[in-house]
C-alpha cells in the first residue's frame, strides 16, 4: 500500500488561498465550502470553553465519490497548556468538508498557479470570517463596523493589539495575529517502498533477538555483563509489556524525521 509523507516548507501566502486546495500549518484556514464554515460554537474547547485554534489542514481528493471529488480535513487545537490532558480529546476539533467535482466555488478544471489567477474566489464573498482566526463571524466592531469577529474573546484580542490605534481609520493591520500558528505549506510525497520494507524487517529482528535473550534468562542460560547498565537495559526490554504499534511507529518515522504527516 502506498503511503504519503507530508514535510512543511515555506511558500508564497497565496499559494495557501483556498482557490489552489492547498495543505497547510497555521496562519487561518484556508476553507473549501466557502459557505458552510464552522463557527465559536461548533470550535469551543471541552475545557476552557473558548474558540480552538487552527492547527492544520490536509487536502486528500476522494475520486471515486462523485461527492468527494474535493476533501480537505481540518483540525483545530486549544493552544491553551493546561487544556492538554493525558489521553483525552477535549482540546481538538476535527471536521471534514468535501465537495464534487462541479460546485458553485470552483471550476472543474484543475487550477491555474499564479498570483492573479481567480482571485475571486474567496470566502469573505460568501459569509463574514474572524480577522483574528478565520472562522464565521456573527459580530462586528460596534465603533468603525467593517471588522468581523467570531467572539467577545477575539474582539478584546484585537483591541489590545492593534485595532485599538486603527478603528475608523484608513490604516490596516496586515500581520498575523500571534496567537495562530506560524503558516507552512505541507508538501506531500510518496514514501520509498524499500525505506518501508527495511523498518519492517529491522522490527522483526529486533524481536526475535529479544525472544531469544528472554529464554535465556528463563533458563539461567544468559550469563552476566560487565556493564551492569547493558544487563538492565537488556532485563527491562523483556519484562516490560511493549507496546507493539507504538514502537514499529517510531522506528518508520525515524527514516524521515522531518515529516508531520503519514497517510496510507
Amino acid at each position: 500500500m502506498t503511503v504519503d509523507l507530508g514535510f512543511v516548507e515555506k511558500c508564497e501566502s497565496w499559494q495557501l488561498e483556498s482557490r489552489f486546495f492547498p495543505s497547510k500549518v497555521g496562519g487561518k484556514p484556508a476553507w473549501l465550502d466557502l459557505k458552510n464554515i464552522p463557527g465559536e460554537k461548533d470550535l469551543l474547547c471541552k475545557y476552557c470553553r473558548e474558540p480552538c485554534i487552527f492547527l492544520c489542514q490536509i487536502y486528500a481528493p476522494y475520486e471515486d465519490d462523485e461527492d468527494a471529488f474535493h476533501r480537505t480535513i481540518f483540525v483545530f487545537i486549544c493552544k491553551k497548556v493546561e487544556c492538554s490532558k493525558l489521553n483525552e480529546n477535549g482540546n481538538l476539533k476535527v471536521f471534514r468538508s468535501q465537495l464534487p467535482r462541479i460546485n458553485e466555488f470552483y471550476s472543474s478544471e484543475p487550477p491555474v498557479e499564479q498570483n492573479d489567477w481567480r482571485t475571486d474566489i474567496s470566502v469573505n464573498k460568501w459569509v463574514k470570517t474572524c480577522h483574528i482566526c478565520g472562522i464565521l463571524a456573527p459580530s462586528h466592531c460596534s465603533k468603525c463596523k467593517i471588522v468581523n469577529y467570531c467572539c467577545r474573546a477575539h474582539q478584546v484580542y484585537d483591541w489590545k493589539h492593534g485595532h485599538k490605534e486603527t478603528c475608523s481609520s484608513n490604516k490596516t493591520v496586515i500581520k498575523r495575529p500571534e496567537i495562530l500558528f506560524t503558516e507552512y505549506e505541507i508538501v506531500v510525497e510518496t514514501e520509498d517502498k524499500e525505506d518501508a520494507n527495511n523498518t519492517d524487517t529491522d522490527l522483526i529482528k529486533e524481536e526475535e533477538e529479544i525472544k531469544k535473550y528472554e529464554a535465556m534468562v528463563q533458563k539461567g542460560e544468559a550469563g552476566s555483563f560487565q556493564n551492569e547498565d547493558i544487563q538492565n537495559e537488556l532485563l527491562n526490554m523483556v519484562n516490560q509489556k511493549e507496546d507493539k504499534v507504538f514502537s514499529k511507529f517510531l522506528s518508520t518515522i525515524d527514516k524521515y524525521p522531518n515529516q508531520i504527516l503519514r497517510r496510507e
